[in-house]
């Protein structure tokens, strides 16, 4: 029978908006993560039936399918194709979803799943340029309220009773998680460097901040309500990143003579109400354990995506899980979140985690755009 097995997973260090990453053009930041597959497995490119590529922002840099020109720019033979996925934030979850049903249905032998997004570069919600993308039809059935993520996040912090001390408390425990693995290098063996074009060399994520206190944090004024909890220190951070997975089955690693690291177990989707957005991962997750068979305390670490902090407390909540298991280094409200870039980051993250902690299953889920979610349950091999 065959299946999909991840057997690399490299990503850059997660840029600051108008940080370090910054100056580098979006096509050759994907080329350069697809450089690092190359040079870690020694993989002929040629092999590659196809590479997905996730990402949002699909204007400026990064339109005109920016998966080829990836592939293009890093020198791939002519041969490799590359097609472009947006699920909104998703979208990089999504490119491997695609990726393992294309293995398992026998499309591809070997194929890479990423994303990019250069928030810097192409700002969010700049692919817009003031026109109206939901029409009639759609305002009317939802009583004329436009979706809006940060309202979606007060909705969620009302409903389940979330504070603002209990909002930033958890954004600092994401804070000390990501300076934890840092300092310890956690994150090393995953982040692909990435050579700036004056010759610099950047290898760490920029965002993780030290020392924060919910005084601190308590100062700053509500982003989305005048009355409200979300801050720019409870939500994830505007960023530029690329990641990529080389994903290919079972038997044509044996062939490669490549060792994998991790089984692709069970993917699916969920939908929720698209107002309040950010909610899909409890009902996601729901489905990917009901599917997969397993149990919660079967799964030995979370990555719930924080676009903001109610999204996992909410989950948490709801799925009962031990909240040490919860993005135990941390996530996007100290990493950052460059849209189409995050699903693949979070899952080479998980990936990771899973080889060096012993745990056997991962489970990944993140809020989309339109109130809907992706779940990935990962095996480790």
């Amino acid at each position: 029978m065959r299946d999909a097995v991840i057997v690399e997973a490299v990503r850059t260090p997660v840029g600051k908006r108008n940080g370090a990453l910054s100056g580098v053009h979006p096509v050759d930041l994907s080329a350069q993560v697809l450089d690092a597959l190359v040079d870690r497995t020694g993989i002929d490119p040629g092999v590659v039936d196809d590479v997905v590529w996730g990402c949002v922002g699909q204007g400026g840099e990064q339109t005109l399918d920016i998966a080829r020109n990836a592939v293009l720019a890093a020198g791939w033979p002519d041969t490799v194709t590359g097609v472009t996925v947006d699920r909104q934030c998703g979208s990089s979850q999504q490119s491997v979803h695609f990726a393992a049903a294309g293995l398992v249905a026998g499309h591809y032998d070997v194929v890479v799943a990423g994303g990019i997004e250069s928030m810097s570069r192409v700002p969010m919600g700049s692919t817009v340029n003031g026109a109206d993308p939901f029409g009639t039809r759609l305002m009317q059935r939802y009583g004329g309220t436009p979706p809006n993520q940060g309202i979606g996040a007060e909705m969620i912090a009302q409903r389940w009773g979330l504070s603002r001390a209990r909002l930033d408390e958890f954004s600092i425990g994401s804070h000390e998680k990501a300076a934890a693995a840092q300092d310890s290098g956690a994150f090393d063996a995953q982040i692909a460097p990435i050579a700036l074009p004056d010759g610099t060399v950047v290898d760490k994520d920029e965002g993780i901040r030290r020392g924060g206190t919910v005084e601190k944090l308590g100062g700053l004024k509500p982003a989305f309500r005048e009355d409200g909890v979300i801050t720019a220190a409870n939500s994830s951070q505007i960023s530029d990143g690329s990641a990529a997975l080389l994903m290919m089955t079972g038997e044509k690693a044996a062939q490669l003579g490549l060792r994998p690291l991790a089984r692709v177990h069970t993917a699916v989707l969920a939908g929720d109400d698209p107002v309040i957005m950010l909610t899909a991962p409890i009902p996601a997750t729901k489905k990917a354990l009901r599917r997969s068979g397993l149990s919660v305390d079967r799964i030995g670490a979370f990555e719930v995506n924080e676009a903001f902090a109610p999204v996992p407390l909410a989950w948490l909540a709801e799925i009962g899980a031990d909240v040490k298991s919860l993005n135990p280094l941390g996530g996007a409200i100290a990493l950052g979140h460059p849209l189409g870039a995050s699903g693949a980051r979070i899952m080479t993250t998980l990936v990771h985690h899973l080889r060096d902690s012993g745990a056997e299953f991962g489970l990944q889920t993140m809020c989309e755009g339109g109130g809907q979610a992706n779940a990935t349950i990962l095996e480790r091999l």
